[in-house]
C-alpha cells in the first residue's frame, strides 16, 4: 500500500478565541477518498464534524461532512471552518462556492469585518400538534409549543432559563432518529435576539456546541416572532457560540468568526 500523507486543519468555528465555539477538522484532497476511509477518519478525529471537500476544477468546491458516527446531510460550523481554510490559503479571494448533494449550491464570502458569511436555504420549521411521546420524556422542561423541520423538533420556550437548565435523557432523544432536538427561547441579554442548545445523541453527539444548520430554521422562526430579519444568537453550549443571521427571501444568511487551533498531517 502507497502511503498517503493528508494535510488536516482544525479550525473553531463561531468563535474570535481558540477553545470557543466549536471545532471542525478540514480536509482538501483532489479526489474523493473513499467512504468508509472518510468516515474512519471522522471517528478518529472525534469531532462533531470534519468535512471533506474536492475542487471540481472549475473553482466550486463539492463539500461532505461526518461526523464520528455516520455522513451528515447539513454542517453549518464545518463549513464555515472549511472557508476559513481555502481564504487563508488564497488570500486574493473574497468569495467562494460549495456545493452539495443535500443543500445545493453555497456561496460564501469573506466580510470586510473578519466574519464569514454563508448563504444556505431557508429551513423554517412548521407548528405540529402531534407528536412522538419520545420528545417530552426526554425534555425535562415541557415546551410551550413545538415545531419541526427536516432536521430537527424545535422546542419552544418563553424563558431563557428554560434553555439554560433543561436536561435531556438520550435513551429517549435517540428514538426520534433521524430527527434531532433544538431547544430555544428568546435572550434576556441585550446583546443577542434569542438562544439556543442543540442536542442530537443518534447522529452525532450529546449536545452540539454551535450549529450552523439548526439556525437557517431558527432565524426565520424568530425572524417572525421578533420583528425583524437581523438577528443575533448564541448557543448556550459549554464552549459556547455568538452567530448573525439575516433572514432574505428563500435564503438565511449566517455568519461567524473562526479561529485556526491546529494543522497537521495525517499518514496513512
Amino acid at each position: 500500500m502507497i502511503p498517503i500523507n493528508l494535510e488536516i486543519n482544525v479550525i473553531d468555528a463561531f468563535t474570535n478565541k481558540v477553545f470557543g465555539g466549536n471545532p471542525a477538522a478540514v480536509i482538501i484532497t483532489d479526489n474523493w477518498l473513499n467512504e468508509p476511509l472518510m468516515q474512519k477518519i471522522a471517528s478518529e478525529n472525534n469531532l462533531s464534524e470534519t468535512a471533506f471537500l474536492v475542487n471540481n476544477g472549475s473553482g466550486i468546491y463539492a463539500i461532505r461532512w461526518f461526523s464520528p458516527i455516520k455522513e451528515i446531510d447539513f454542517c453549518g460550523h464545518a463549513t464555515l471552518a472549511s472557508a476559513f481554510v481555502l481564504f487563508g490559503k488564497f488570500s486574493d479571494l473574497n468569495s467562494l462556492d460549495f456545493t452539495a448533494k443535500t443543500v445545493g449550491e453555497l456561496t460564501i464570502k469573506k466580510l470586510d469585518s473578519g466574519k464569514i458569511q454563508m448563504s444556505f436555504p431557508n429551513t423554517k420549521p412548521e407548528l405540529i400538534e402531534s407528536y412522538p411521546r419520545e420528545l417530552l420524556k426526554g425534555l425535562s422542561i415541557k415546551p410551550k409549543e413545538i415545531h419541526k423541520n427536516a432536521q430537527a423538533y424545535f422546542a419552544i420556550y418563553d424563558s431563557e432559563d428554560d434553555v439554560l437548565n433543561v436536561e435531556t435523557n438520550n435513551d429517549f432523544i435517540k428514538k426520534l432518529h433521524p430527527l434531532d432536538v433544538v431547544v430555544t427561547a428568546p435572550s434576556n441579554s441585550d446583546e443577542f435576539d434569542f438562544i439556543s442548545r442543540y442536542f442530537w445523541p443518534a447522529n452525532g453527539n450529546n449536545e452540539d456546541q454551535a450549529t450552523g444548520s439548526i439556525h437557517t430554521g431558527l432565524a426565520p422562526f424568530w425572524s417572525e416572532r421578533i420583528g425583524k430579519s437581523q438577528l443575533k444568537a448564541f448557543q448556550a453550549s459549554k464552549r459556547g457560540a455568538s452567530i448573525e443571521c439575516e433572514v432574505a427571501g428563500d435564503r438565511v444568511l449566517i455568519s461567524g468568526n473562526g479561529v485556526q487551533y491546529m494543522t497537521g498531517t495525517i499518514s496513512l
